[in-house]
């Protein structure tokens, strides 16, 4: 039977020569992964299941990200559950303050993750690493502490959607307008329970960072994973970093979609989704003008060195509106670093914008940026839901690096090309 390369991932963790959609299975995992938040409830369920070893301890990842360094005593005693757990199980992968960032920038970024692996995360933006090859998901803290135990997962398989990107984008359009593009076509339930493959000769020239972007973003139209073959430009990313041996699928031509959506990328401008879905997406141009009171740069959706690379391009030489809080926070500090060598933090310090050690923080609300009542903020993180990121009163606009950029330096919502 011909397979989608989701379903093929799937069959070969459970040892058998195919899968398809529709059926539930039990699949060997080849990491499991939490932070600070999500991993004291998973710990507290693996404690009380009366487990006493994770089945590996190199392939349970725990990172500390979301209040660190830690914003007040709560998140603190989160933290130590979390650090206690890890030495106590002898964890290999345990990032804490200064030698951490962000989850899922790190976790590829250190070659934790690999083409063909099977990966469940209790954080629901582990579908990033579906831009490797891979099928990851988030689950829940139960699920998780389960998987920790057991080394497995159990699911049902996912139909798939390909959504073929052909054609040549226009100056300032990234991958992070790309899915903003797809998800106001399809709605925040448009691939509910599926697998969001992306493929065609845009994706194919499309940088990790920008795969990484998108395949983030899966989850925000309901998605069960998002996934990318892996070519030429995932083994140049993987190459001297991957601490296990790739397995490079891909889907068969005969291979059974659920649907198939052909994209023309030249058509795609900047885009920016209004508040308070990320489906509600339209051209950066049709909302000129709206002031703001904050701009955040960063995230596990874009604090990548390219996306630093797009912010700064658009900042040289300016400055950021006095009206304006920005806020940049590279994803983890090996990005930190190379931004301070090639000039990037620099830039940022003299527009006038605030450079943060990695952290999730503002994404969720948690701190390092948080919206007071009527309060507007232009992000490049991947929520807008209501309060996200403070008050229920305050709003939250969804875009890439460039127009992050220059909506700081212009005060108010503005497409690069404007400025």
């Amino acid at each position: 039977m011909e397979m989608t390369v989701t379903e093929k991932i799937l069959a070969r963790a459970c040892g058998r020569d195919q899968v398809q959609a529709g059926e539930f299975v039990n699949a060997r995992l080849d990491l499991a992964l939490a932070n600070d938040i999500t991993a004291p409830l998973a710990i507290k369920e693996f404690e009380a299941a009366g487990a006493g070893n994770v089945w590996d301890p190199e392939r349970v990842v725990l990172v500390c990200d979301h209040f660190v360094p830690n914003k007040d005593i709560k998140s603190a005693e989160q933290a130590k559950l979390v650090r206690d757990f890890a030495r106590r199980q002898g964890l290999t992968n345990f990032y804490d303050v200064g030698r951490m960032g962000i989850e899922h920038v790190i976790l590829p970024e250190k070659g934790l993750v690999v083409p063909g692996d099977v990966v469940i995360g209790a954080d629901s933006h582990t579908c990033t690493y579906g831009a490797l090859g891979a099928f990851a998901t988030g689950v829940g803290s139960t699920d998780l502490a389960a998987g920790m135990i057991t080394g497995e997962v159990w699911l049902r398989v996912p139909e798939t959607i390909r959504f073929n990107l052909e054609g040549t984008p226009g100056k300032y359009v990234s991958g992070k307008d790309y899915i903003l593009y797809i998800i106001g076509q399809i709605g925040v339930d448009g691939a509910l329970y599926s697998a969001m493959e992306f493929a065609g000769g845009a994706m194919r020239e499309l940088s990790m960072d920008g795969r990484f972007t998108m395949c983030n973003m899966a989850i925000e139209a309901g998605a069960k994973n998002g996934i990318v073959e892996p070519d030429a430009v995932t083994e140049t990313y993987c190459r001297g970093r991957g601490r296990r041996q790739p397995v490079l699928l891909a889907s068969d031509a005969g291979a059974r979609y659920s649907r198939v959506i052909d994209i023309d990328v030249g058509g795609i401008g900047p885009q920016v989704a209004k508040p308070h879905l990320p489906s509600n997406a339209v051209p950066a141009g049709d909302l000129a003008g709206l002031k703001v009171d904050q701009v955040v740069i960063g995230s596990c959706t874009n604090g990548r060195i390219e996306d630093l690379r797009m912010a700064a391009e658009v900042m040289k030489g300016r400055k950021v509106s006095p009206d304006v809080r920005t806020i940049v926070i590279p994803g983890s500090q090996d990005v930190y670093r190379q931004a301070m060598h090639e000039g990037l933090i620099d830039i940022f310090i003299v527009a006038e914008a605030a450079v943060s050690t990695p952290t999730c923080g503002p994404c969720l609300g948690g701190h390092m940026g948080i919206l007071a009542a009527g309060e507007r903020a232009v992000s490049t993180t991947n929520r807008n839901f209501v309060g996200r990121m403070g008050h229920v009163d305050s709003e939250v606009y969804l875009a890439g690096p460039y127009v992050a950029a220059a909506t700081a330096v212009a005060g108010k919502i503005t497409d690069p090309s404007g400025l």
